[in-house]
């Protein structure tokens, strides 16, 4: 439990760094190896944050984050701590207040603490594999939903842009919502009943999120149902599906 507390205190210092800078119209850049992904002040200073804390009480642990230079020593360690310290930058551009802090612990390519952070609607969604998930210090579990055909399913804004969720919107209810990380946690706080993509994410976007569904009771996988393993020497992930898991393998088929 100690490395749940110090993710704990870890993201709440991070989101302290994004709330006071929301809003504030600050400058926003491209970043130079991926078009279409912006980067500004926030999340630079709350990756340095993130880093600092976890560093300081846990500097045996390898570390990856979409905002530090990667480095293959991480391959080497069976702990390595998983980062995306602002997850949705483009709501936060916006002020869309659909964004997370994201800082997972993983062992042996399983998350074992999972801790996403929403600074904006102060939402801090937690977990421990063994323990209950929590949202704000109550337990949190998934839906009961058994049928499809009413299940609520969380898309993607710039994925429905690009036509990628008409042929499914006869199939379920559909809701749209930012940071794919702000997504997972609310299937495991049970406001809705799953969300997936198609499009490439990497493993800093879904990880702590993906630990607290499971610890809520839900199911996490890859488009063809097989588990995510992390720390992989390639972050990217093809695509992604989280549900309540009794609706997981409808949705496997359907997609």
């Amino acid at each position: 439990m100690r490395e749940l507390d110090v993710a704990v205190e870890a993201t709440r210092e991070a989101g302290a760094i994004i709330r006071a800078l929301y809003g504030q119209g600050i400058a926003v850049v491209e970043k130079q190896d991926r078009a279409d992904s912006p980067l500004t002040e926030a999340d630079t200073r709350a990756n340095e944050a993130l880093h600092r804390r976890i560093g300081a009480a846990f500097p045996e642990d390898g570390w990856l984050s979409e905002e530090s230079h990667d480095s293959a020593e991480r391959l080497s360690k069976r702990r390595v701590w998983i980062v995306d310290p602002l997850d949705g930058t483009k709501e936060f551009v916006r002020e869309i207040p659909e964004l997370a802090v994201c800082l997972a612990l993983v062992e042996d390519g399983v998350p074992i603490v999972g801790v996403t952070f929403n600074p904006i609607t102060d939402e801090l969604f937690a977990a421990a594999r063994g323990e209950a998930a929590t949202l704000n210090g109550v337990p949190i579990h998934v839906t009961p939903a058994r049928e499809l055909v009413h299940a609520t399913v969380l898309a993607s804004r710039s994925e429905n842009e690009r036509g990628e969720w008409d042929k499914y919107r006869d199939r379920f209810v559909v809701e749209f919502c930012g940071s794919v990380a702000y997504k997972l946690a609310l299937v495991a706080a049970g406001r809705a009943d799953a969300t997936f993509t198609l499009t490439p994410k990497s493993e800093w976007d879904v990880c702590s999120s993906a630990c607290i569904v499971e610890c809520a009771g839900g199911r996490v996988t890859r488009l063809d149902g097989s588990p995510v393993v992390y720390n992989q020497p390639s972050s990217r992930l093809d695509g992604l599906v989280a549900s309540n898991g009794t609706l997981h393998e409808q949705l496997l088929r359907l997609l």
